[in-house]
């Protein structure tokens, strides 16, 4: 019987190419939980981009591995993973400078007012347009960044705005000695009170949710624009919207949100200095092709029965090969 291999979502066509010609392939209808724990039912291999019930491995008595096609496995109940004995592979790094780049044009459009600029000059005409650009633009160049989680996102975007914008970059991660020598590391309320752009770039974990909170927004820089990238639960929603209404925080880039997709009437919405996009800030072309040539690239290997190169769960490969082999015996 050919290897099944399910996909929550679609992935570039030509990795989808070359994973077509070792497996069977399936793309989900769609990703509610039911369509998902019923999909899973006969599949070998999982690649993941969408949020898994927690429940879904109860439904998958076939599954020997599942591989995120993107960094973050906390769409991935990885509890019930390892229960399972389940291998998990990810794709670290692999749109790191597709949403890089994507931090830096928020940046760039909300100091130079573009979207502002851009819906007075289609409503009103050139010269309120134009007046807005005379009071209001700014540049990036010489200001200060602060960039919380020093990942292969975060440090990428530290070293354009370092390098090519001349920005004094201040960092905040648990371990404060692992920064980059360009970094300054700082205690999170001197990144808040220091930086004119804030950057959430870390990963979503029991530590950091709702690490943005009422207290720290309460110390930011008068008119600081904050940018995240990371996880909604990182930020209180409720505290960024009080920050937002109170005029001191200058305005937000988000793309992700406590609830997804965000509703169409949330508050966050309503304001004109909020940048919201749907969680794309790594879907360019390039972060596509360079995330699922990594993701087929970690299926196949686990289909040979090799140990992904990019492991987040070494501790259940044992486990792991004893289970495929009662697989094996079985089917």
């Amino acid at each position: 019987m050919k290897t099944r291999v399910l996909l929550t979502n679609p992935i570039d066509p030509s990795a989808a190419e070359v994973l077509c010609a070792h497996a069977d392939v399936t793309i989900a209808h769609d990703t509610q939980p039911a369509t998902l724990k019923r999909e899973i039912a006969d599949a070998d291999f999982l690649v993941v981009r969408a949020f898994l019930p927690p429940d879904i491995f109860e439904h998958a008595p076939r599954l020997r591995a599942v591989i995120r096609s993107g960094a973050g496995v906390d769409l991935i109940p990885m509890a019930e993973a390892n229960r399972h004995a389940l291998p998990v592979a990810n794709a670290p790094g692999a749109n790191a400078r597709s949403v890089a780049e994507y931090v830096v044009a928020q940046m760039l459009a909300f100091s130079h007012r573009l979207p502002h600029i851009t819906n007075t000059f289609r409503a009103r005409g050139w010269d309120d347009a134009k007046k807005i650009g005379e009071r209001e633009a700014g540049e990036i160049s010489g200001k200060t960044l602060g960039v919380i989680g020093l990942g292969s996102i975060g440090s990428d975007v530290a070293a354009i705005c370092r390098q090519s914008f001349g920005m004094c970059v201040l960092g905040h991660q648990p371990r404060l000695e692992l920064l980059p020598a360009s970094v300054r590391g700082v205690t999170l309320p001197e990144l808040f009170a220091q930086a004119d752009f804030i950057l959430v770039a870390c990963p979503l974990t029991e530590a950091t949710r709702g690490l943005i909170d009422a207290a720290l927004l309460s110390q930011v820089k008068p008119g600081a624009f904050l940018i995240n990238i990371s996880r909604g639960l990182v930020i209180d929603e409720a505290a960024l919207i009080a920050a937002l209404h109170e005029g001191k925080l200058g305005g937000a880039a988000l793309d992700v949100y406590e609830q997804q997709p965000i509703a169409r009437d949330h508050p966050l919405l309503a304001f004109d200095n909020v940048l919201p996009t749907p969680h794309l800030a790594g879907l360019t072309h390039e972060g596509l092709q360079r995330v699922s040539r990594v993701a087929v690239e970690e299926t196949l290997r686990l289909m040979r029965g090799e140990r992904p190169v990019n492991f987040v769960n070494p501790q259940v490969w044992d486990a792991a090969l004893a289970r495929w082999q009662q697989l094996d015996t079985r089917h």
